[in-house]
């Protein structure tokens, strides 16, 4: 845990925990159903190995959240203590889309992007349930440019390279209007209408492209004015 508030209010006891750096994070990514340390990393892309393993290791002493290993395979869960923690996970969340509406372009990232959006997959609405949707970021440097979400009818992958099957659809946008889109700030309809956003499809595909993704959980909170 972290330094001692040295006070016997409870807000103080849990902020002790709670306060460090990249806690609210990983327990964010727990609650959102990452539980191999692999996925955890992708959830907090900027987190050293070393500092997330640290994290846990404070976390599963502290009863947040319990590692179970079957052999080499390590996954790591909340228990009913951490599980408990995902309203107030949700409550920063809403007031912060509703209150810090400023993004820097430090903060755009599309492999977190696409991570995000590959767990929020409307799966019913993909025809035969398999689709590769190819995202090009022309604003980004080369090397992250180019993304692909191979999906199945039960999963869905990110890859930075090309997968080598044919695209679905190509989606074009620079990656602050596809975050955009993601956080609720931007319908797909507008950022269509707009020339924002293109998609390359055969016009029935185009058309159900949108419906394919569902949005951050966040995205319909109401905003300010």
């Amino acid at each position: 845990m972290g330094a001692s508030y040295h006070q016997f209010c409870p807000v103080a006891k849990a902020m002790e925990l709670l306060d460090e750096r990249w806690t609210m994070l990983i327990i964010r990514e727990l609650d959102c159903g990452s539980e191999g340390f692999n996925d955890l990393r992708r959830g907090v892309p900027q987190m050293s190995p070393t500092l997330l393993s640290k994290r846990l290791q404070q976390l599963t002493r502290a009863g947040i959240v319990e590692r179970r290993a079957d052999g080499t395979d390590v996954r790591y869960v909340l228990t009913e203590a951490g599980r408990e923690l995902w309203p107030i996970v949700e409550a920063v969340g809403t007031w912060g889309i509703r209150w810090i509406g400023e993004l820097g372009d430090e903060d755009l990232d599309p492999k977190l992007l696409l991570w995000d959006m590959h767990r929020n997959i409307n799966h019913g609405a993909v025809p035969d349930g398999n689709a590769v949707v190819h995202f090009r970021f022309p604003d980004v440097e080369p090397r992250g440019s180019h993304w692909w979400l191979v999906i199945t009818p039960d999963d869905a992958y990110v890859c930075d390279t090309d997968p080598g099957q044919p695209a679905t659809a190509t989606v074009t946008t620079n990656l602050r209007t596809m975050t955009g889109i993601w956080r609720g700030d931007l319908s797909w309809t507008d950022a269509l209408r707009g020339d924002a956003l293109a998609i390359e499809a055969p016009s029935s595909v185009r058309r159900a492209v949108p419906t394919w993704f569902a949005l951050s959980g966040f995205a319909g909170v109401e905003r300010p004015g």
